[in-house]
């Protein structure tokens, strides 16, 4: 089987905490993304623990009205190395059904000025019947990663 996972790698200039705090700031998600699908926090608390969830308001062309609502469960938080969640969606039911994919952050401080990121999209998870539904994994270009950690370090506040 092939990989079914995406990672890119970036050092920023400043210390993993200052990072780890934007990561774990749902606020911020939507100027971190570099699609362009995250619209904003509906969800506004600061992410500290497993299981907690987490919504967003989405856009994507191809979507039938276009916007949609993904709710994001955290999988892995361990302040200021690593915050993981999946993502997946409210039915009309109120219960929750998630795709398969993850997307997880790894920080290594390399010293106490600098931090290098890792983000991961992984979809290894992806149940068949949504494989049948003919959805590309990854559902983003190569260049997506990339962008989000260059707004990730944008977004960290320096000295």
């Amino acid at each position: 089987m092939a990989d079914e996972n995406v990672n890119a790698v970036l050092t920023i200039a400043v210390p993993s905490e200052r990072v780890f705090a934007v990561l774990a700031d749902p606020t911020t998600h939507a100027s971190i993304d570099g699609t362009g699908w995250v619209r904003q926090a509906v969800d506004r608390t600061p992410l500290t623990g497993v299981g907690q969830l987490f919504r967003m308001d989405m856009y994507h062309p191809s979507r039938p009205v276009g916007d949609y609502r993904v709710v994001n469960q955290i999988q892995t938080i361990d302040p200021p190395r690593t915050i993981a969640w999946r993502t997946g969606q409210e039915l009309a039911d109120g219960s929750l059904e998630f795709g398969g994919w993850i997307w997880r952050y790894d920080l290594a401080s390399l010293d106490p000025a600098r931090t290098e990121v890792t983000l991961t999209y992984d979809w290894s998870g992806v149940p068949q019947h949504i494989r049948d539904r003919g959805i590309q994994f990854p559902p983003f270009g190569p260049d997506h990663l990339v962008n989000s950690l260059r707004h990730l370090a944008e977004l960290t506040p320096r000295d």
